[in-house]
């Protein structure tokens, strides 16, 4: 193998070489007489052996190099094995989440093009009814329906596995994970071998994992980092289509009964963990880490994982599908924040306002840029997030539009200002340029991250919500996280959402609470609670109407995400309840 071989999937062989007696994985398969989770556990040689299997039956159906192979298979075993076979192999695995719905899954099929499909029986059957969406499919891989179903012999003596890893350059596509779509149509982020590198190296470097470790990753996509870093993968038990379902009794059992280390999950899903050892009684002391993202951590979790984490940190990763991890904050740093109640602007000492979500990791730039001229904003300012790195995605896969509406180029001359050569949000023509007097390798391209923050005197930066989620009224600007952190202290409003009703620019504020009450009676009455919370903010004043929603809509992937466009376009039907303040 080369030495300048960028490809991901060397890693395996690397970690299978170093220690290859070492579990690489382990996957439940019930439970013992006594009550312990049952598993099917592989050493990093065996799963290595078990790669080239896959790699074998790939290349023998006419998978490429270079093919965009879809992958629906389930978590475990098959996703992992599969994944590293198609990198070996130098294909292009495309990664859409099947929970998304159908409609939207196919078209997200239609527009990746794939020459080949590794999938469960139920997916190829899908294929074969949608047969013009999957019009490009030449290759049919039927992958097991099993979670501990092994393509490898494991009663055969482990020897090196004779399946050689093509020679990638670190420009070249490895994979297209398309985004979950929670403010617009989902796209396909084109990553390069050279950005999984980057991420690994950033974030093993960032949160100080080292071989040996356990992780069990609560979104099966981030299980695929582990043969990299070394680190044993638990598969939990969880439906990655439901995971607000998860059982949070059976993680807890997993990371005891396992010793796991570092666990990646959404805020949901931490909070009900969270709340079941409160409840119980239970810390996790074998834990040293809680990687929590996808959504604002609440102030609750944050104060909780103090109580059930004595050895550990949660910590809140910032990025996104295109660029992760941005920045990143520990509860350490959150309770310090909390102590002081505020924080440095320029000269002035002012209340939080946002989410802290830490300082950029190393190697990587953060910009704020104002929302109508995408002039350099100084601290304290809010605008949108910009960023820049090596794990900063370069372009979006045959969405050309997109990708200008997104990325901002860098230029070389020595000047400092961002100039768009169109308004901003004009989808497809908002191509801006950022002229730099030195441009790192791998980082040419800034990021719109899509979300509006600010960075403060510290150089912390504070995430205050999506772009598209602003409500612009007649007065100016309102953000959904500042405007939420003041009514989430209420007891029935610990999860609400922002919505503007009317035209952008004339829009009226209104807040949409997830409760389900008895009787208008007490709508009303909660109402007029949360009413009197807003009047005592200047930011929040404004807001008068308030509506009562059973269950908020929320992304798939970390059902964490709330879905604010949908929500306002369901108030614009729905009965809302219009509250003076108490003079």
């Amino acid at each position: 193998m080369p030495a300048d071989n960028a490809n991901i999937a060397r890693h395996l062989g690397l970690m299978a070489a170093q220690q290859p007696a070492r579990t690489a994985l382990k996957v439940p398969r019930g439970r013992t007489r006594t009550g312990d989770i049952n598993y099917l556990a592989l050493t990093f040689a065996e799963l290595d052996a078990e790669v080239a299997a896959w790699h074998t039956r790939l290349a023998a159906a006419g998978v490429r190099r270079g093919d965009r192979t879809l992958v629906m298979v389930r978590q475990g075993l098959p996703l992992i094995a599969s994944a590293f076979a198609l990198f070996r192999l130098g294909a292009v695995p495309v990664v859409i989440d099947p929970g998304m719905g159908l409609k939207t899954f196919l078209a997200c099929v239609a527009h990746a093009r794939p020459r080949a499909i590794v999938g469960l029986p139920l997916a190829q059957l899908v294929s074969h009814l949608f047969s013009r969406k999957f019009a490009t499919v030449a290759v049919r891989v039927f992958a097991p329906g099993s979670l501990t179903a092994r393509l490898s012999n494991p009663k055969s003596k482990i020897q090196n596995p004779k399946s050689e890893t093509a020679s990638c350059a670190a420009d070249e596509l490895a994979a297209i994970l398309f985004t979950s779509g929670s403010t617009g149509a989902p796209k396909g982020v084109c990553y390069e071998h050279g950005m999984f590198d980057a991420q690994v190296r950033l974030i093993g470097d960032t949160y100080g994992i080292v071989p040996g470790e356990i992780d069990l990753p609560l979104l099966p996509i981030f299980a695929l980092f582990n043969p990299a870093l070394g680190m044993t993968t638990i598969v939990p038990e969880i439906d990655p289509r439901r995971p607000a379902e998860v059982d949070p009794a059976k993680i807890v059992q997993a990371i005891s009964q396992e010793n796991v280390t570092n666990s990646f999950g959404s805020p949901t899903l931490w909070r009900k963990i969270g709340d079941h050892c409160v409840a119980n009684r239970i810390t996790l002391p074998s834990l040293r880490r809680v990687l929590c993202a996808g959504a604002p951590v609440p102030a609750a979790l944050w104060e909780t994982s103090l109580t059930f984490l004595p050895n550990g940190q949660l910590h809140s990763p910032y990025g996104a599908t295109e660029a992760l991890p941005v920045a990143t904050v520990s509860s350490a740093e959150i309770a310090a924040l909390a102590l002081k109640k505020c924080h440095l602007i320029g000269n002035t000492f002012v209340a939080p306002c946002g989410a802290c979500v830490g300082r950029p990791v190393a190697e990587i730039e953060v910009k704020i840029i104002a929302l109508t001229d995408a002039r350099e904003l100084p601290p304290g300012e809010i605008g949108e997030i910009i960023v820049r790195g090596p794990v900063v995605t370069q372009t979006y896969d045959a969405f050309p539009k997109a990708t200008a509406a997104a990325k901002i180029q860098v230029t070389s001359d020595k000047s400092r200002e961002i100039a768009p050569t169109s308004a901003p949000e004009s989808f497809g023509t908002s191509h801006l340029a950022l002229a730099t007097s030195a441009v790192p390798t791998g980082a040419a391209v800034w990021h719109r991250m899509g979300d509006c923050g600010y960075l403060d005197a510290s150089g912390r930066l504070w995430f205050c919500g999506r772009k598209a989620e602003r409500v612009e009224t007649s007065s100016g600007t309102l953000h959904t996280e500042p405007c939420e952190q003041v009514f989430r202290c209420h007891p029935r409003a610990a999860r609400c959402a922002l919505i503007g009703l009317g035209p952008r620019g004339q829009q009226r504020p209104a807040l949409v609470v997830e409760a389900t009450l008895k009787n208008s009676t007490a709508r009303r009455h909660l109402a007029r609670e949360l009413c009197a919370l807003a009047v005592a903010q200047p930011h929040t004043a404004a807001i008068r109407t308030y509506y009562f929603h059973p269950r908020f809509p929320v992304d798939v992937r970390h059902n964490a995400k709330i879905h604010r466009l949908a929500l306002a376009r369901w108030a614009a039907t729905a009965k809302g309840f219009e509250v003076e303040p108490k003079r």
